[in-house]
């Protein structure tokens, strides 16, 4: 559960703002590329939480270097029941309201845990947030973990602007590719990966 005025989100807030210092000076490449999903309750950050969010590493080739955790982030009930049938029914069906009831896990320390994962693999504000739709991942952050959103980059590398191109432009390219939906964090992120690799051979052709 978040506590916005709580000990345990304020130490954690405070140890992230340490980590974040500590970790500009470590070795890093600035080509690296960090690549994000995120599970919420809804679609608006002021009203809707965070339940699930993971990233994985890649670099300039898309070559994966590492992952991080899958973080299951503590809701109440409350904010549960107040979901719509489309969330309720989606996360229902793939287990994570189960795992989110269950998780003791709170915003502030998946945001830890998120800004030590970078660090291993970029300095500060290098990379680009990438991602399919990455900009409503950002708006949940910039709510709910506002020093990690500061850790990237401001651009965003979306693969849903090379989709809405591909699908006008070369619209045999775009039939190509299968989406497994399965809104996992997780598997989220390897499909985006996968999509930009099949627009990079078959539409940009790099």
């Amino acid at each position: 559960m978040i506590y916005a005025g709580g000990f345990a989100a304020t130490a954690a807030m405070k140890e992230n703002a340490r980590v974040s210092q500590r970790l500009d000076s470590m070795a890093q490449d600035q080509n690296n590329l960090i690549w994000l999903d995120m599970e919420m309750t809804g679609l608006n950050p002021e009203t809707d939480r965070i339940i699930e969010v993971a990233m994985i590493a890649t670099d300039s080739q898309l070559n994966v270097l590492g992952q991080s955790p899958v973080l299951v982030i503590h809701q109440p009930d409350s904010v549960l029941d107040a979901m719509d049938d489309w969330n309720k029914n989606t996360h229902g069906k793939s287990g994570l309201i189960a795992k989110v009831k269950a998780s003791t896990l709170i915003a502030a320390e998946a945001e830890a845990t998120l800004l030590a994962f970078m660090a291993e693999y970029v300095p500060a504000r290098t990379t680009p947030m990438c991602g399919n739709t990455i900009h409503q991942d950002r708006r949940f952050m910039v709510r709910w973990m506002p020093q990690l959103e500061e850790y990237f980059h401001y651009r965003n590398l979306d693969v849903s602007t090379l989709k809405e191109l591909c699908k006008r432009w070369r619209p045999e390219v775009a039939r190509g590719v299968v989406k497994r939906g399965k809104h996992e964090a997780l598997a989220d992120i390897e499909e985006s990966i996968e999509e930009l690799k099949y627009y990079r051979e078959h539409f940009l052709k790099v």
